[in-house]
């Protein structure tokens, strides 16, 4: 979808009136919710010690940012992430920060794969607590519907502690054709789960065609591509959660051929 993945109705940081912080830990928890309203004078800052309790907590106090432990006790941050991004919840898609003093490469691809917002190493002060604040508010990044990753897009993952290899950089095509190319990619490869995790490929499916009219509306030399996407999602809507393998392909196909050829190695 062509949105800001999880971006608080605000637009500055001074804003902010709702954040959760996951912890088991209950001093480092009062130390980060002390900052946060020392930095943020008006917001309510909601306390959880385990998973139980923040699944509780995203429910009633409805965060518009989440704090969450990499590792404390039997908390598991990334796992938690991980669930809050398949679930149901109204907030799955609120930006997540996770904190911890373990920032080797592996924990922060690691978190960014869970579908986290931004990482915050420990120790911090108040200037590294902002610039994570500031990279969700002000430099918002679209969601990622897809079917192995649900979350804010990798390629524009802020970490400002991480720079190594891994660390994906933006590619030749334009932003529109990247969108365009990873939308039919992820076609294409919700079609093939259909069997193993429909749940999240019927989602993945409607959120990508959603994404393609949106990115062809203009028509132009779009057009092609814009009359096969009105198509398929026609057809979804059709067949409900219910879709033939064999027609997706066939769509995927229809698509490849409509879009433009940067698009088209994109979605190799």
């Amino acid at each position: 979808m062509n949105r800001a993945a999880g971006t608080p109705s605000a637009n500055s940081v001074s804003q902010l009136r709702r954040v959760l912080v996951i912890d088991a830990n209950a001093a480092s928890a009062k130390m980060l919710a002390e900052l946060l309203r020392s930095l943020i004078p008006n917001c309510q800052v909601f306390g959880a010690h385990t998973e139980e309790r923040a699944l509780r907590m995203v429910q009633t106090a409805d965060p518009q940012i989440i704090f969450v432990e990499y590792k404390s006790g039997e908390l598991d941050g990334l796992a938690f992430t991980r669930f809050l991004r398949r679930s149901e919840l109204a907030v799955r898609e609120a930006p997540v920060v996770v904190v911890t003093a373990e920032a080797t490469a592996a924990a922060i691809t690691g978190a960014r794969d869970a579908g986290v917002h931004e990482f915050l190493r420990r120790p911090y002060n108040m200037g590294d607590l902002k610039k994570r604040l500031d990279a969700i508010v002000l430099r918002p990044r679209d969601w990622i519907e897809a079917v192995s990753y649900v979350g804010p897009d990798r390629r524009r993952f802020n970490s400002a502690d991480y720079k190594g290899p891994r660390k994906r950089r933006t590619e030749g095509a334009s932003p529109q054709a990247q969108r365009i190319g990873q939308a039919i990619k992820i076609i294409q490869s919700a079609a093939g789960a259909l069997d193993s995790d429909r749940k999240q490929a019927m989602r993945a499916l409607r959120a990508q065609i959603k994404l393609l009219c949106e990115l062809t509306a203009g028509g132009g030399s779009l057009k092609a591509l814009q009359t096969v996407s009105l198509s398929l999602g026609a057809y979804l809507h059709q067949a409900g959660d219910e879709p033939s393998k064999e027609q997706l392909e066939t769509f995927v196909t229809q698509l490849l051929d409509a879009a433009p050829d940067e698009a088209q190695s994109r979605a190799a």
